[in-house]
């Protein structure tokens, strides 16, 4: 009875939160420019009736129901990617589309859907008195992830002193729900040349070239790294190229790399980055191999610096919240399948940095993610909102 009723009234608000994705595809936030989203999100909460909403110094907006000590999270970026080359769109990316099934425009999957669902899953669970007594359920929309995934949790854990006791993460799951993901680090390795004008390039030393001995040796790495069952194998890819020359008439006195380096389970960023120094040419040119740090401020102009490391992070198949989500999910729609991301979510931080459990489930697909003519599924809303509002009650059931 009670499943039946979560999902009509789920079904009921779809209309409803399909104007609230649209209302949020038409507002561009790139990472660091979200202002208008989060007011956008904030003024959503608070007509749905959250109890609290708080847009913190970060600039992340974040919306309570309930009064309980206990916390349990449900987070989502709203924060997105550009358009990137527009010949490739075939409809207005912030004007969007939508059809009796699907929702277009950017952030459709990635992930504005998200916030959408769990405004609404947390709306459901105030409507039938489904948050459980001591409990309080946030919902996060925050910022940066594009940028820094995982940077908006180092702030809400470390200075607001924020600690659920799971955290459900919105980001596309292909229908499936999700219990890890494989980590990232951003590293660049640079090495120095020395100029001559161009006509003699014997009297000088091309760093390019020197570089292109490393890059031979950082594709060839790739194929010695390390295989976790679950998550699968670490790589390692060139991601951009750099150089300095006095002219284009002189022979190159710089060239660096930056590296996206994928970290699979038991892999550390120490481990990585000692990799790459040990490499042949590496040494023998003296390269310098490190790792980024971003300090780029939020639309607040808060900076809050990080190095560009995101663990990787598993929850266990046994986990009570693991089970809370996929029981929900049964009772809903039938048995799931229980995988992994192939990219990277705030994940990183919550539970890689800070071993606060998370669960992934949300709309959309992950091949939509980045990608040009971005859309989602309004079924997918429904479903993920109606398996949201029994999460908390079914985690408490659990002894919790």
């Amino acid at each position: 009875m009670e499943t039946n009723r979560i999902k009509v009234l789920a079904k009921n608000y779809e209309d409803t939160m399909t104007t609230f994705l649209r209302d949020l595809i038409a507002i561009p936030g790139e990472s660091c420019t979200e202002e208008q989203v989060i007011r956008r999100i904030a003024s959503e909460m608070h007509a749905v009736g959250f109890d609290r909403v708080e847009i913190d110094p970060m600039g992340n907006v974040l919306g309570y129901m309930g009064t309980g000590e206990k916390i349990i999270g449900f987070d989502a970026h709203i924060d997105t990617v550009g358009v990137g080359e527009m010949s490739n769109w075939h409809f207005d990316p912030y004007k969007g589309y939508e059809t009796e099934e699907e929702i277009g425009g950017r952030g459709a999957s990635d992930q504005l859907g998200g916030i959408v669902s769990a405004v609404y899953g947390a709306k459901i669970m105030k409507d039938l008195s489904l948050i459980p007594d001591g409990y309080t359920v946030l919902v996060t929309g925050t910022v940066q992830e594009e940028d820094c995934d995982g940077l908006c949790w180092q702030y809400i854990i470390q200075e607001s002193g924020i600690r659920p006791e799971f955290v459900v993460i919105t980001e596309p799951t292909d229908g499936n729900i999700y219990r890890g993901q494989r980590g990232r680090m951003e590293i660049r390795v640079e090495v120095k040349g020395i100029s001559c004008h161009g006509s003699a390039p014997e009297r000088g030393e091309n760093a390019i070239y020197k570089m292109a001995e490393i890059i031979g040796e950082v594709k060839e790495l790739n194929n010695r790294l390390r295989i976790d069952p679950f998550l699968g194998k670490g790589t390692l890819t060139v991601s951009q190229s750099f150089c300095n020359s006095p002219s284009r008439c002189a022979v190159a006195d710089m060239s660096a790399i930056s590296i996206d380096r994928r970290l699979t389970a038991g892999e550390s960023y120490e481990q990585a980055l000692e990799e790459i120094r040990q490499l042949p040419s590496v040494q023998k040119y003296g390269a310098q191999v490190t790792m980024y740090t971003y300090e780029a401020p939020s639309w607040t102009k808060l900076v809050y610096p990080t190095d560009c490391y995101f663990p990787a992070w598993v929850v266990p198949c046994e986990h009570s919240a693991l089970h809370a989500v996929v029981d929900s999910y049964t009772d809903l729609y039938g048995t799931p399948l229980v995988d992994k991301w192939t990219f990277s979510t705030n994940g990183v931080s919550i539970m890689g940095r800070f071993d606060i459990p998370c669960i992934g489930f949300g709309p959309g697909k992950e091949c939509e993610a980045h990608a040009p003519n971005e859309k989602t599924w309004k079924a997918d809303l429904v479903k993920c909102a109606a398996v949201y509002a029994q999460i908390p009650l079914l985690y408490a059931q659990g002894g919790n």
